[in-house]
């Protein structure tokens, strides 16, 4: 097995071997020496005794220098020794000390990267929450709108429907009123002028008519409903005029002349059209209750 070398041979000098390399190499050196001056004292026989004595003085100091020689060398691979491991150690403190740096970027990268990741996945959720909020709200005006424009068409046909109703409730009245009263009818050519207020003639003219006052309930209802007791009182949809509300208005030139103006004429007319046709004014008022005109 060969032998280690290097560091690992410097290992195995340490302790015992390497305090014991000093003397052996001393003992080498002044064996050498000696060896050295005996061979030289047997071949100088002839040299004299203080000659003799100056060369083994000689061996001795050859062999103190060296064993000096040796330990300076010794001295020298443990301070090379030592200064190796010494780099070695800060080498592996930088090496460290670039891989903590390395790691610490690395970390500091993903880091980064995770608020990066995490900043979008806020932003798109915003952003997908504010398109929901903004097609609900336009979902929700487009319902409205719709709501109001049937509530519009529903309204539309409504007032539609009553007007046609009220047309046609118009032309039915007209069609089912009788022809005015002829003066053979109406008593007005033996009665006297009336003055005073409109229900004030029209209670006078009563008993004209065969009724008593217990009409006259009925008369002031049915003619409030109709005209509010107005001479000039006149149905914008219909063209119905007067207190009777006379349907045409030219309808009352049978009880005079004076139609347009004086209720008593009006009066005249508008009893005379009840008794024809309902028979009273109670019956007239009974008839509008049920149907709306009369």
């Amino acid at each position: 097995m060969s032998r280690p070398v290097g560091r690992h041979r410097a290992r195995r000098d340490t302790g015992i071997r390497a305090l014991r390399r000093p003397a052996v190499a001393a003992t080498a050196a002044i064996s050498a020496v000696s060896v050295s001056a005996a061979t030289y004292a047997s071949a100088t026989t002839n040299v004299a005794g203080p000659a003799q004595a100056d060369l083994q003085v000689g061996a001795r100091t050859g062999g103190a220098g060296a064993v000096q020689a040796a330990d300076s060398g010794l001295v020298a691979d443990a301070q090379a020794q030592a200064s190796a491991a010494q780099q070695a150690v800060r080498a592996r403190a930088a090496a460290d000390a670039k891989a903590r740096s390395a790691a610490a970027g690395r970390a500091t990268k993903a880091a980064q990267l995770r608020t990066q990741a995490d900043s979008g996945a806020a932003a798109a959720r915003k952003a997908a929450a504010d398109k929901k909020a903004a097609e609900a709200k336009k979902a929700a005006d487009a319902k409205k709108a719709a709501a109001a424009k049937k509530a519009a068409d529903a309204k539309q046909a409504a007032d539609a429907k009553k007007a046609a109703e009220r047309s046609k409730t118009t032309t039915s009245r007209d069609a089912q009123r009788p022809a005015a009263p002829t003066p053979s009818q109406s008593p007005a050519a033996s009665t006297p002028t009336y003055g005073g207020s409109p229900q004030a003639i029209a209670s006078s003219m009563l008993s004209s008519y065969g009724w008593g006052q217990g009409q006259m309930g009925c008369l002031v209802s049915l003619w409030n409903r109709e005209s509010g007791w107005r001479v000039g009182a006149t149905n914008p949809s219909s063209g119905a005029y007067g207190i009777p509300q006379s349907l045409p208005a030219g309808k009352m030139a049978s009880a005079g002349a004076d139609w347009r103006s004086n209720p008593a004429t009006q009066i005249r007319w508008g009893l005379g059209y009840i008794q024809a046709t309902y028979g009273s004014p109670c019956g007239a008022w009974g008839h509008s209750q049920a149907t709306g005109w009369y």
